[in-house]
């Protein structure tokens, strides 16, 4: 009898607590969207490329929607004005993360500046990355690395001259070179290093999986009590992933840390140098573990690798299909340049076209069309609706880039539209984020933007570039695969002829 009775109770708390809280949901005004199925919510409605899907559900439901991903609820915004409120009027309510696998397994428990929650670490690490790592003194400081890196990419690609070649392959090993000599003070990878912890090649293959595992929509992140089962497998291969590249951070922290312990009054020469240096800072608020330092110097060379070989990769796709772009681009670069040297960075200014196309290219191809997701951090209003605390919040920058009542064609690559246009990609200007906004911006769109625009000036300069085997311009396949970066489905094959004097070419 007792049984029954407690039984009984149980059924009737259960009823409550679930009627309570249709009732509390039915009160909430929350925003648009699809009706959520049992278990998986919308789910259902994201396809391969999860920016596009929202897009599409966007036209029905709003530039503010709500969806329902398992049990976490989403808000997706999707035009200028819901960018401007969740990134810069709601920024702080909006600038934490929420807790994934791929943050927990990848990012030393959210240790890194992707992942981790909004506090004082946060705060203390994008301090540093603004102040020590990414200062213009130290930027200009390391440009001769740049120059370097970059006149061993045009070498190499003289030496292949008149063959078909992978672009992806020499653009990856350039910025990895750059960020390699930026962060850890010389190229651990170099092929000819023979003890090297990792090859060159196999480094890539780990960043391009690191990368796609961070923007993967995880089963158990969305839905915990499935978390256990790891149905896609990607739990497996973010342990996978984060074993090696641990080894290798290992490796490098441990040479690091050797050097300036032999060398009395060490002076730091490169990022990790500087990093190890804010740790053994005793006034630091929030003390920096080994981790931390392992954490921070994997996202800076995660992040300042992939973007920049992406976007030049997409900006000379572009430029194959309009074979008109590339020769006005080329007359610029002549008339201001000349034949007799290459460009560099202080040339940049100058050269307003190839900035307009480096523009075009992060407008139609944004690096991270989907802005890392962020978590609000209390109840609030937005646009008359509620948003509730824990709701993950997304900014489609994909659909803002590609909105007819802010580009004209907006399809069409025309590098002409920010001619004479005061958009810059500083996280000022709404309709154009390829770096984001407010507190979460990433804060190398400096390095990046120096990176992009030397090497695709440079490779624009020294080479008319051509389709392999006759293939046609509007035969060029342009899909893309979604990861925490954008890059192509198929890596771009292409013919690169000189276009300089011989002597030119002897960097």
């Amino acid at each position: 009898m007792e049984a029954k009775i407690w039984s009984a109770c149980l059924s009737l708390l259960v009823f409550v607590y679930v009627l309570a809280k249709i009732l509390r949901r039915r009160k909430l005004n929350l925003p648009p969207g699809p009706k959520p199925w049992p278990v998986i919510g919308n789910l259902n409605l994201i396809g391969s490329l999860p920016h596009k899907s929202l897009h599409e559900l966007s036209q029905k439901y709003g530039p503010l929607m709500h969806l329902q991903f398992g049990s976490c609820p989403v808000v997706v915004g999707s035009s200028v004005e819901m960018a401007k409120v969740i990134l810069k009027t709601m920024d702080v309510n909006f600038s934490s993360r929420p807790r994934t696998a791929a943050g927990k397994y990848t990012t030393y428990n959210y240790s890194d500046i992707t992942w981790s929650p909004y506090g004082p670490y946060l705060k203390q690490a994008r301090k540093m990355c603004l102040t020590e790592l990414f200062s213009n003194k130290r930027l200009e400081s390391y440009e001769y690395i740049r120059v370097e890196e970059i006149n061993s990419m045009l070498k190499s690609l003289y030496k292949s001259s008149g063959q078909p070649i992978f672009l992806k392959d020499y653009l990856s090993t350039v910025t990895l070179s750059v960020i390699s000599r930026m962060v850890l003070g010389k190229k651990y990878l170099d092929k000819d290093n023979e003890n090297a912890v990792v090859s060159l090649d196999e480094f890539k293959k780990m960043l391009d999986e690191l990368i796609y595992l961070n923007g993967v929509i995880n089963v158990g992140d969305v839905i915990p009590w499935l978390s256990f089962f790891d149905l896609q497998g990607y739990v497996k291969r973010m342990k996978i992933v984060s074993k090696k590249l641990d080894r290798f951070l290992e490796h490098v922290l441990d040479e690091h840390q050797e050097r300036r312990r032999k060398v009395e009054g060490y002076v730091s020469r490169d990022m990790v140098d500087v990093l190890l240096e804010q740790a053994e800072d005793p006034t630091l608020e929030v003390k920096m573990e080994r981790h931390n330092v392992k954490a921070l110097t994997q996202d800076l060379l995660a992040g300042g690798t992939e973007s920049s070989a992406v976007t030049v990769e997409w900006a000379i796709s572009e430029l194959l299909k309009k074979p008109e772009i590339f020769k006005k681009a080329t007359e610029e670069i002549d008339r201001v340049i000349g034949q007799n040297r290459w460009v560099q960075e202080k040339d940049m200014p100058n050269l307003p076209y190839v900035e307009a196309i480096v523009k075009e290219t992060m407008r139609l191809h944004p690096v991270a069309p989907l802005l890392m997701p962020r978590l609000v951090r209390e109840d609030c209003k937005v646009a008359g609706y509620d948003i509730k605390k824990g709701t993950q919040v997304f900014v489609n920058t994909w659909t803002i880039g590609t909105d007819p009542s802010l580009w004209e064609n907006p399809t069409d690559f025309c590098p002409e539209r920010f001619i004479e246009k005061a958009i810059d990609a500083k996280g000022h200007d709404f309709q154009f984020l390829p770096f984001g906004s407010g507190r979460r911006m990433c804060p190398a769109y400096s390095l990046g933007m120096r990176v992009i625009s030397s090497s695709l000036a440079n490779l624009l300069h020294g080479f008319n570039w051509k389709l392999p085997n006759k293939m046609r311009p509007e035969d060029l396949n342009m899909e893309e695969i979604f990861g925490l970066s954008t890059p192509r489905k198929f890596p771009l094959a292409a013919v690169a002829e000189p276009r300089l004097p011989p002597e030119v070419y002897n960097l």
